[in-house]
């Protein structure tokens, strides 16, 4: 069981490879009271593409709607989407205690987390090129996994010390390449992380070969 926080800047890690077709296009049959344009409908419509997303709906994508800008914006910099966090922790947090207090043998669980958009925050980087506007530059990307001054999700980082508080051993999973490891580990330590038991980064296949 992970932690997994939406955000739909995250899912800029979910496209396709350069060069090959999405397997599923943006929706074109809009109903027409959505369609019809205006702060509302854009509104409405971006709401909806949020939970296409989250679900697992919309497939492959390459960027966020245009339509979607401010919706995105407001999202990521209001309240909305630091509330979403805060109840997803409070929720998996309520599933830890029950799973630990149910546990047999004395056996401690292990709890994995994923790093980007679970951990930490690249919500700095993706401010800059418009909350998913552009597609993914893996390069930029990088050169921002670098810096290693990504900040916590606080609500994660709640998490993740009460976990450790309760007795899990604490895995992280991440897509991000081997040869990124020192960067990583000091943006972890950065932003507040410690402790972890085992940081596994991926090889030479794609992040989500790696995670499967």
């Amino acid at each position: 069981m992970r932690l997994l926080l939406i955000a739909l800047a995250a899912a800029a890690t979910v496209v396709v490879a350069a060069g090959a077709e999405p397997i599923l296009r943006l929706v074109t049959d809009i109903p027409t009271s959505v369609s019809a344009g205006g702060a509302d409908a854009d509104a409405l419509f971006c709401d909806s593409w949020r939970l296409s997303v989250e679900t697992g709906n919309t497939g492959p994508w390459r960027a966020v709607p245009a339509r979607c800008g401010p919706f995105m914006r407001e999202y990521m910099e209001g309240e909305r989407y630091a509330s979403d966090s805060a109840v997803a922790a409070a929720e998996s947090l309520a599933f830890a205690a029950q799973a630990f207090a149910s546990g047999e043998g004395g056996a401690r669980p292990a709890w994995v987390f994923d790093v980007d958009e679970t951990l930490l925050s690249n919500a700095p980087y993706y401010a800059v090129s418009g909350w998913g506007l552009q597609e993914f530059n893996e390069t930029s990307f990088d050169e921002w996994v670098d810096v290693a001054k990504a900040p916590a999700l606080p609500s994660s980082l709640k998490l993740y010390n009460e976990l450790k508080g309760l007795g899990f051993h604490i895995i992280l999973l991440t897509g991000r390449s081997e040869l990124q490891r020192n960067a990583t580990e000091d943006n972890l330590l950065f932003a507040g992380y410690h402790s972890w038991e085992k940081l596994i980064l991926r090889n030479a296949r794609t992040a989500v070969q790696w995670k499967d």
